[in-house]
């Protein structure tokens, strides 16, 4: 039995998760450290798959497992976390206080996950790209057997009415393993919680379905290990999931007979050994991930959106109903403020974007601000306030680091919209910066924006220019060179790589040595056909097709320009992605 210690770590919303760690017991042979992450099952602890540390037979790595919020000795009620979201946040959070605290990079890591900590696990790969060496999924619970009719549905009209409450599972210890040990411990085992969350419950099925049709963003060397007798959750999510997988190594196991606890069954051996051997040759081998620098010509999100792009048959059952869906938001802008300026100047445009940030309805009468409001909570929307929150936040994390390097804060925005988040940040930042330049190619912008410096009295320290976000030569040449750049919801707007890859490079010339980077991605997008079949862009009316960029593309992108990605938000839906970079020495 290796030596254990019991720790705790402050995750990002200040809550202290408990966790244990098994050092290595002897060095490696290249003096390097090397870790593997546990996460256990829903309902479970990290005491649960405390065995794997032994079994794996990994005597050069260094073990971590922690308790999930809500779980074993991690504060919250039991089976219960603020969001699914929040969750694979402390995720990242946790990886980043090992790669800190105990030194180990995040590319000498490799995960190995179950149940639902698979899932918050493969929802974390897909929505931060992180770069550790390999992925062991076992039964990862995509889709819960519920075995109620329309219990989902049921569960999302009780939260309406009850709001959020607890469901305890159904599922006895007979039917996780046939190990009598693993039986007789759960069945005895105080810590662990029979009951689950709706808000977590709900929160799981949506990530898992976003995740498993979106699969080919996650590029990490994957094992699947799936029960052959299942009474858990469904295999054929987990089947999908594997094969949409975009890793270049990838494999997939089905073990028959085995229950869902998958490495706890009683055979759990021919699970273990196969995990084992998976690991062991991602450790020794140097990772291999595709270069996504010419996703816009070639993959997955090329092809999606030249089908956005092409028309639909004429008369079509599809285009009959975006042609209704057209002339019902054309009549609604009779009323409606908002879908009236998205019309007039684009739902892309800096002005629809100020738009949306303030979230004000307004209108004809009662009718226009009831349309409104429905057109501004639509999840898109709700997403872009959320990335506004998010933007505001690392650009405060990024001129408190360079004010603690005792640098000036020199700040350019290349395609400010209105420059409303770049100057609402400033909200309670002492001191100011020394100086904020906002330029953008629109001169509604440059006008309205230059007009909201002077409503919130930073005439003296901002200013508002027209300016091309793509000349790599002109963005090359600013002066004094910049601290902090800035671009926010523009590159999701163009599908070039080249013309993102040049406003990069631009930017990566501009800014001084050590600057930092703030820049946005759209992964995920629920809307995609909506957006593509109904609205309009800026550029003359015409269609508003949008071409997702995965997260580990656009990181790609930033870092082929020069930058290294620090530390990265997303919400909740994994929609919108905000990371902050810095630029490093060549």
């Amino acid at each position: 039995m290796r030596d254990v210690q019991e720790l705790r770590f402050t995750t990002h919303d200040g809550v202290e998760l408990f966790y244990r760690h098994w050092p290595a017991s002897r060095p490696a042979p290249d003096g390097t450290r090397q870790a593997v992450l546990l996460f256990h099952r829903g309902h479970e602890h990290s005491g649960r798959i405390a065995h794997l540390v032994d079994e794996l037979d990994l005597p050069e790595h260094d073990f971590f497992a922690w308790d999930a919020r809500g779980h074993g000795l991690s504060p919250g009620a039991r089976g219960d976390s603020p969001s699914f979201a929040t969750s694979v946040r402390d995720v990242q959070t946790f990886v980043d206080h090992i790669q800190a605290v105990h030194g180990i990079a995040e590319e000498r890591m490799a995960v190995v996950a179950q149940s639902v900590g698979a899932v918050l696990v493969s929802t974390w790969a897909h929505d931060y790209a992180p770069k550790v060496r390999a992925l062991v999924l076992a039964s990862p619970a995509f889709q819960v057997k519920l075995y109620v009719p329309f219990a989902r549905s049921g569960l999302k009209l009780m939260r309406l009415w009850r709001g959020n409450f607890f469901v305890n599972s159904y599922v006895k210890a007979r039917f996780l393993s046939h190990d009598p040990e693993r039986i007789a411990s759960y069945d005895s085992d105080p810590l662990i919680a029979k009951a689950i969350s709706v808000n977590v419950l709900l929160g799981l099925y949506e990530a898992a379905e976003r995740v498993v049709a979106d699969a080919q963003a996650i590029q990490i060397p994957t094992q699947l290990l799936i029960s052959g007798a299942d009474f858990v959750v469904h295999r054929a999510p987990q089947e999908r999931f594997f094969e949409r997988l975009g890793s270049l190594r990838k494999e997939k196991h089905i073990l028959p007979g085995f229950f869902h606890d998958t490495l706890g069954e009683r055979d759990r051996h021919l699970a273990v050994g196969r995990a084992r051997r998976f690991l062991l040759e991602a450790f020794a081998t140097a990772p291999e991930r595709p270069s996504l620098l010419d996703a816009d010509r070639l993959g997955h999100t090329c092809a999606e959106a030249e089908a956005l792009a092409a028309p639909l048959p004429k008369n079509s059952p599809r285009d009959l109903y975006w042609r209704a869906t057209r002339a019902g938001l054309r009549l609604g802008s009779l009323w409606s403020d908002g879908v009236k300026l998205g019309f007039d100047t684009g739902f892309d445009s800096g002005s629809t974007l100020d738009y949306v940030y303030r979230n004000q309805p307004s209108g004809s009468g009662p009718l226009g601000r009831l349309i409104d409001r429905n057109y501004l909570d639509s999840i898109g929307w709700r997403g872009i306030r959320q990335r506004k929150l998010h933007a505001e936040e690392l650009l405060r994390l990024a001129m408190q680091r360079l004010r603690e390097e005792q640098r000036e804060v020199r700040i350019v925005d290349i395609a400010a919209g209105h420059g409303r988040y770049i100057l609402e940040a400033l909200q309670g930042v002492e001191p100011l910066p020394e100086s904020i330049l906002l330029r953008d190619y629109s001169e509604i912008n440059v006008r309205d924006g230059s007009a909201l410096i002077e409503s919130k009295g930073l005439a003296g320290i901002a200013r508002f220019v027209k300016g091309d976000a793509f000349d790599r030569a002109d963005l090359a040449a600013l002066q004094p060179k910049p601290s902090l750049g800035v671009v926010s919801g523009l590159y999701e707007l163009f599908a070039d790589n080249r013309m993102v890859g040049d406003s990069l490079a631009g930017l990566g010339e501009a800014l001084e040595e050590g600057g930092y980077l703030v820049y946005t991605g759209q992964p995920w997008h629920p809307q995609l056909e909506l957006i593509a079949r109904a609205l309009t862009s800026h550029r003359q009316g015409q269609a508003w097709v949008m071409r997702r960029r995965t997260q580990a593309e656009m990181d790609q992108l930033v870092a082929a320009a020069g930058f290294r990605k620090i530390t990265q938000r997303v919400d909740q839906w994994g929609i919108f992605s905000v990371s902050l970079a810095q630029k490093v020495a060549r």
